[in-house]
């Protein structure tokens, strides 16, 4: 019997690193490793990277996008499309990240075959991708596009309700979790070997011996609270003098966010190291990871972190409740709650019993419930029904708004 053949469609992708990103990149390493046949299609942001090339034996295609606003993004989809029309015999099915512009060209461009297209809903509420398609250029169009999809897979609760809402039918709707690969929980001397490591590779990183660190991965965004987390920390030094912050990731608001940092006269506390193609050492360096987000889908930075067994302060929103419990797996502050948060942070470093123990409850959960390998299946099983399933029509638009 022939391997099942993906193609995974996702505009960003290494090196720019996200949770996205993190998560498309680990599902086509474990799809093959459960047997099936992956291929990455993605945007070459930078011409000095290469058209193809292949990582943990995935191979990576990327499609030429010029870096003029509107201009790039219409060549990528004109490339995106005639890919995928000269190249439909060589796979079965196709899923998409985010229902945007990759998802629309996805589904015009196969539109006259049997291929099954499944649209990945990223994010949900004011930053989630049906707000997207609410407020942007063409988004009532991209919407009644993606209403023609086989399949779309909703990582949380609240993304699903939020996909009931825009119209989509929830015959279509698949709750599939997010889910990362559970590492060996840390201890304290892989801790001290990662911050040796990490502080011979960029001297940013170089902190006192035995200094508290904490830290947050992901996009830096202003939907990620990261403003109210660098408010927060001049709390956490009362206690703590000597912590150390590491906010890892890239976004439009990296200036802002260093600009705060110096107006608060932080610049020794917080650093902004950039990307990690991997955030092994990361979290192995780390005491604590944090996630101050006002809106998440499902964090890959949290489950992790949890895969981990690093304890967890995050916010109580709903993608953050989906995985994390109050007091039972991880501290939960209001959104936007500096003192809260500061107060959070404080308390799982003053008490090491406790924090212990809801990192083992974390662990555990992953383990039950976030597998990677339990989530790849997931989506297989999905794609196999889909493709057995060919003769199934697409949804027509007019048929659910």
């Amino acid at each position: 019997m022939r391997p099942l053949r993906i193609v995974l469609v996702t505009r960003r992708y290494w090196p720019l690193v996200g949770g996205a990103e993190t998560i498309m990149a680990s599902l086509a390493v474990e799809f093959r490793r459960l047997g099936a046949m992956t291929t990455i299609l993605t945007a070459q942001w930078d011409k000095t990277w290469p058209t193809s090339c292949v990582l943990d034996d995935v191979p990576i295609i990327r499609l030429p996008q010029p870096t003029r606003r509107g201009w790039g993004t219409l060549r990528y989809m004109n490339h995106l499309h005639r890919w995928l029309r000269k190249y439909q015999t060589d796979f079965d099915v196709v899923y998409v990240s985010m229902l945007k512009h990759d998802a629309y060209t996805a589904i015009g461009a196969l539109a006259s075959t049997t291929i099954p297209i499944v649209l990945r809903a990223e994010g949900g509420g004011p930053t989630g991708d049906c707000q997207w398609q609410r407020e942007s250029h063409f988004g009532n169009r991209i919407r009644a596009r993606c209403l023609q999809a086989n399949g779309l897979v909703a990582i949380s609760p609240a993304i699903y309700e939020e996909l009931i809402r825009e119209g989509y039918p929830g015959a279509h709707i698949h709750r599939i979790d997010n889910g990362v690969a559970p590492s060996t929980p840390i201890n304290q001397n892989p801790r001290q070997a990662a911050r040796q490591s990490l502080a011979e590779a960029n001297t940013e990183l170089q902190f006192p011996p035995g200094a508290k660190l904490a830290v947050y991965s992901g996009r830096l965004h202003p939907g990620k609270g990261l403003k109210h987390l660098i408010e927060a920390w001049p709390r956490v030094l009362k206690d703590w003098p000597t912590a150390r912050l590491w906010l890892v990731g890239e976004g439009e608001e990296r200036a802002t966010l260093r600009e705060l940092i110096h107006a608060h006269g932080l610049t020794n506390h917080i650093a902004l190291p950039g990307i990690f193609d991997s955030l092994d050492d990361v979290l192995a360096a780390a005491d604590l990871y944090i996630l101050p987000s006002f809106e998440e889908g499902m964090s890959i930075g949290l489950l992790e972190a949890m895969a981990r067994g690093l304890p967890t302060v995050a916010t109580d929103i709903p993608g953050n409740r989906a995985m994390a419990q109050h007091g039972v797996t991880s501290q939960l502050v209001p959104p936007g709650d500096t003192i809260a948060l500061a107060a959070a942070i404080r308390q799982v470093w003053s008490d090491d019993q406790t924090a212990n123990r809801m990192s083992s409850a974390a662990r555990e959960r992953l383990v039950r419930q976030f597998s990677l390998k339990s989530v790849a299946q997931r989506h297989l099983e999905l794609f196999e029904h889909l493709v057995a399933d060919k003769n199934q029509p697409r949804i027509e638009p007019n048929k659910t708004t």
